[in-house]
């Protein structure tokens, strides 16, 4: 759902823990899928993108959904949606007031320079591992402060 790339996920979703009823025209992941808020409070909120590393998961309403092609690693393209300069692009797109939206025909008009496969996979594996090294210590204090009160 696309509320919890705001409060729970990372670059990287490898684990759902939320459940919702499929319905006839719900769209499943193939894996590998970089999904993109299309509505949210701030133009930086819906400028943030995630990868749906497995497949078989159900993937909520209000998304954008990129499928990259082979030449581009899904998780480089999460990251440069994210932080690199389609984040700026994408943010002045955004459209409304209280409620902004992205459609998928305005990422159609975001341009994206990448570097060559092997190259973008080593970005993408050195930003994975500061994405679980983050977790790892925010995850630490959280024990400490159960520990100390058990």
């Amino acid at each position: 759902m696309y509320g919890r790339l705001y409060t729970k996920y990372e670059t990287v979703i490898s684990n759902v823990d939320t459940f919702a009823d499929p319905k006839h025209s719900s769209l499943f992941s193939r894996g590998g899928e970089v999904i993109v808020p299309a509505s949210g409070e701030t133009a930086e909120d819906i400028s943030i993108a995630s990868v749906v590393e497995k497949s078989g998961i159900m993937l909520g309403g209000d998304l954008n959904v990129i499928t990259p092609t082979k030449s581009i690693d899904p998780t480089f393209l999460a990251i440069s949606i994210s932080f690199g300069t389609p984040h700026r692009d994408m943010a002045k797109m955004a459209q409304g007031k209280s409620i902004v939206h992205l459609h998928n025909s305005d990422l159609e008009q975001i341009e994206l320079f990448y570097p060559k496969f092997d190259e973008q996979k080593m970005i993408s594996s050195y930003f994975r591992q500061l994405d679980n090294l983050i977790t790892l210590h925010q995850r630490k204090p959280r024990k400490t402060k159960r520990a100390n009160t058990l």
